[in-house]
């Protein structure tokens, strides 16, 4: 039955006997018999045997589950487009796993992140975040946006800020410009508050405001990607090299589930390819 022969079955039992220290069998007649301790620890034995098997009983159903609840808070520009793709395709794969996900600003999203209202967080600022666990970094070039029937809106290459805030006005961010954009030069920024006379708080407020009203804004490439699908307006790259940085976060890598390690992955990969995607865009002058 073990697949094994008969003297070395007499070894396993001459090694036993002596790692334990007292007979396991006795001789009776032309067989063995089990000796009083040797019953005794066959019992203990066995116990330990069915407590295995029932330990792989539970590694068996973890494997095989596919629920619990994930929740996600999200900076508003990949809210719409990323981050629903990712889902979508593990509601598909795990469709008993549940999404609960909390559009926020960055600040309020690593805050309950570090109080651990949200399993992952995904924020738009420069790494590093205090208190929290970065598991995935990424970054892609901002772009300037403008109504489609704009006099530049024909060309191709990429527009130079600088010229522009001499002829042009902008929508600002609360009166400025977000700290993600702390990039640019001072002076430039400054220009371009003076040029300003309207503001939003956050970019799909700001792609309307372009879209009726045919002022210009910067915005990150995810959000100008959103306009551009609402339809009324294009984007095209600029000469200044300011950034945007998107970052996956959260309290603590081993207290994610499975579910949610997976999630991180796919939407890593999908994220890298959307900024080679960005970026290609930007180096060919085409919205």
């Amino acid at each position: 039955m073990m697949h094994i022969s008969q003297p070395s079955v007499s070894r396993l039992v001459a090694d036993l006997k002596r790692s334990v220290g007292f007979p396991l069998f006795v001789r009776v007649g032309r067989g063995l018999t089990p000796t009083v301790e040797g019953q005794t620890f066959y019992q203990a034995v066995e116990g330990m045997f069915t407590g295995i098997d029932r330990l792989q009983e539970i590694a068996s159903s973890i494997r095989a589950s596919q629920g619990g609840a994930i929740s996600i808070g999200t900076i508003q520009s990949i809210a719409t487009i990323e981050l629903p793709t990712v889902i979508g395709r593990l509601h598909r794969s795990q469709p008993g796993t549940r999404f609960i996900i909390h559009s926020r600003n960055t600040p309020a999203i690593v805050d309950a992140v570090q109080l651990r209202q949200f399993d992952l967080g995904i924020v738009g600022r420069e790494p590093n975040h205090d208190g929290v666990d970065i598991l995935f970094q990424t970054s892609a070039p901002y772009v300037c946006l403008l109504p489609e029937d704009h006099r530049l809106a024909g060309d191709s290459g990429p527009v130079d800020l600088e010229q522009l805030a001499e002829t042009e006005m902008f929508v600002t961010f609360g009166g400025t410009y977000p700290d993600t954009m702390m990039s640019m030069d001072s002076d430039l920024s400054q220009k371009l508050q003076e040029r300003s006379c309207l503001s939003a708080t956050n970019m799909p407020v700001a792609a309307a405001l372009v879209r009726e009203t045919g002022v210009l804004a910067i915005a990150d490439p995810f959000s100008a990607d959103q306009a551009v699908r609402m339809g009324g307006v294009i984007f095209r790259p600029i000469v200044q090299n300011l950034t945007y940085f998107v970052s996956v976060i959260a309290a603590g890598q081993d207290r994610l589930s499975r579910q949610a390690l997976e999630f991180v992955e796919l939407f890593s990969a999908q994220l890298t390819d959307r900024v080679k995607h960005v970026v290609s865009l930007n180096r060919s002058g085409r919205p």
